[in-house]
């Protein structure tokens, strides 16, 4: 594997790949960042978890991805290519010139424009067929990967809101989490999820197994254990899989007009209450008049309506009841006017301003407040509210990136910076579920954090930071700070380095998530030509502490998509089946969903040697 960057991301993903899925890495840097990479191999610590000898990174120094570089760093024998340059447009030479130099290169490129990276894609697509025009249609759609750390860092801080965890993998538009369950109690019925994934060791001192173990044998963790282990196991915390769901309030489904506009913001208070007055003396006239005189209720309304417009006759010969009535009837309607004008006045002004940023609504609890609206938060916001999780935005900057979004979906923005008294008062901390820190800045972040702590003891707090080890330190700080509360320090290139590896290995795999010292992958799998799968029911193809099938792709073949761990484009819908009958029996057309160990799914790709070593 080749990986070319200029930031941190290239670091985590090289890493990535080592430590998780055991690929020989030749990192290509600039003279900035290797000197930090050559700092950090000297600093770094032995690692002796494996057992087995630690795969290592070969590091080069270029200042750009030209030819006589990629060729330096092994292009042309390589199985992939990662270019994470924050240029887009440096990343994209260099994928033109790989793909000239290998047509059969695995690449992942990074980009944060998205129409860009999909007309890229399509383009490099089609190199890859004029240069090899016998080039298998499953290559071919595993050939070019264009991917943004936004994009693939967005449903990790989305989860890190709704359920504390950045332990997710998204498939087919669905966010799975690996939720870790503490042992039940004596009469307790544990809740299993879609399925158990791990028995957690029993030797772990944190219930959750957040600190890990370094226990083998039969104190370790159990990866993909059966039903019968499970049921046979006492004392011992459990990792089970389940979706991310939204437990909070709901948005308001109650729209006017497509603009948007609410319709209890279409008149104020104070101006309906005038206007319920209003009704009501006129209610009063019609039953007074009906009383008084010898006019049928549709009558005597119509009388008092005309005499409120000032239209009829004065009653200059009538009694003097009736001309007590029309006078009253004139107090009214001077009294209408004005209301009358301010309720047309307010109508235009909330039409007017439906396009504009809103302020938050009176009354708004268990919602997400979020930091920053750049990049990151750009995409975050809009997986929320993909979610339909109700959100409400700080953002210093009027012409920030997520500004025109924030105000197409009708978001309530704050304007104005976030380490300023009354900022987050504005944005309803004190009844907000979560808070999301997310702008470039950590000091910003660090102290919005504090100051939201202070606010609400028990507030759900995520904050992004630039470096892993500055992260580590402020969530372990918070942590021991305020340890009923729940606080994540999140790095966008930790959260966004799995999916650029889960790439590199091939668009198969769509995650892989961190049980203890052991690793479970999350991949897609064709039924065909799989031994292990083809012809045999789901519960026959489980193999305890291998593999294990979790979902089925009810699609047809044509209408697939090629990546189920890419976003959902509008108006698609999820075609993954997550409840499998345990008899069903897999066709070689079938596409599954699969949890594997790293051996396990080695062992079904082919590539045995990947996986020499222990799991652990």
């Amino acid at each position: 594997m080749v990986v070319c960057g200029d930031d941190g991301l290239a670091h985590r993903l090289a890493d990535e790949l080592r430590e998780v899925y055991r690929q020989r890495v030749v990192l290509v840097l600039t003279g900035e960042q290797a000197e930090v990479r050559t700092a950090e191999r000297v600093t770094a610590p032995a690692d002796t978890t494996s057992g087995g000898t630690v795969v290592p990174v070969h590091l080069l120094t270029a200042q750009a991805p030209t030819e006589e570089v990629l060729l330096r760093a092994g292009v042309d024998r390589a199985t992939a290519l990662a270019l994470l340059y924050e240029d887009d447009e440096r990343n994209l030479r260099a994928a033109l010139v790989a793909r000239r130099l290998s047509p059969g290169l695995r690449l992942v490129v990074r980009m944060y424009n998205r129409k860009l990276g999909q007309h890229l894609e399509e383009m490099l697509d089609q190199a890859a067929l004029v240069h090899s025009p016998g080039m298998d249609r499953a290559v071919l759609d595993a050939s070019t990967t264009v991917l943004s750390d936004a994009d693939t860092a967005a449903p990790a801080l989305a989860a890190t809101a709704v359920a504390g965890t950045s332990k997710v993998v998204q498939a087919d538009g669905v966010l799975l989490r690996a939720a870790e369950r503490t042992p039940p109690g004596r009469g307790e019925v544990p809740d299993p999820g879609l399925c158990t994934l791990a028995l957690l060791s029993s030797t772990t001192a944190d219930p959750a197994g957040a600190e890990g173990s370094e226990a083998s044998g039969p104190q370790g963790p159990v990866l993909l254990p059966d039903d019968r282990t499970v049921a046979g196991t006492t004392g011992r915390g459990s990792v089970v899989l389940e979706t991310v769901r939204y437990a909070g309030p709901a948005l308001p489904a109650r729209r006017l007009a497509r603009r948007g506009a609410p319709l209890r913001e279409l008149f104020s208070r104070r101006l309906r209450w005038a206007l319920a007055g209003i009704v009501a003396s006129v209610l009063a006239l019609t039953l007074t008049t009906t009383a008084l005189t010898d006019a049928d209720p549709v009558h005597a309304a119509y009388i008092t309506l005309l005499d409120l417009f000032s239209i009829n006759d004065p009653a200059v010969d009538a009694p003097a009841t009736n001309q007590i009535l029309q006078l009253l009837s004139g107090l009214v309607g001077l009294a209408l006017l004005p209301l009358l004008v301010a309720a047309a006045l307010e109508a235009l002004g909330t039409f007017r301003g439906a396009g504009a940023l809103r302020r938050p609504p009176r009354g708004l609890s268990g919602h997400v407040v979020l930091l920053g609206l750049g990049k990151i938060g750009t995409r975050v916001l809009a997986r929320l509210r993909e979610l339909d999780i109700p959100v409400v935005c700080v953002e210093e900057d009027p012409d920030a990136r997520g500004i025109p979004l924030a105000r197409s979906l009708h978001v309530p923005v704050v304007l104005g910076d976030v380490t300023e008294e009354g900022v987050l008062e504005a944005a309803k901390i004190r009844r907000a579920h979560a808070l999301l820190a997310l702008t470039s800045a950590d000091t910003t972040n660090l102290e919005a954090a504090l100051y939201a702590r202070t606010a609400k003891a028990d507030l759900r707090v995520a904050l992004r930071l630039y470096d892993d080890e500055f992260a580590t330190a402020v969530y372990r700080t918070l942590r021991t700070a305020h340890p009923e509360a729940l606080t994540r320090s999140r790095s966008v290139t930790h959260l966004a380095a799995p999916a650029f590896a889960g790439a590199m290995m091939g668009r198969q795999v769509l995650g892989a998530i961190p049980v203890e010292r052991k690793v479970l992958v999350f991949a897609a799998l064709l039924v065909a030509g799989h031994l292990q799968f083809e012809g045999r029911t789901v519960s026959e193809s489980f193999r305890p502490g291998a593999w294990r099938v979790l979902a089925l792709d009810t699609a047809s073949p044509a209408a697939r998509r090629p990546d189920l761990a890419s976003a959902h484009h509008d108006g698609e819908q999820p075609q993954l089946l997550w409840d499998l009958h345990p008899g069903y029996v897999l066709r070689p057309e079938d596409r599954v969903v699969i949890a594997a160990t790293r051996r396990g799914l080695a062992e079904l790709l082919g590539r045995h040697h990947a996986s020499s070593d222990t799991d652990a």
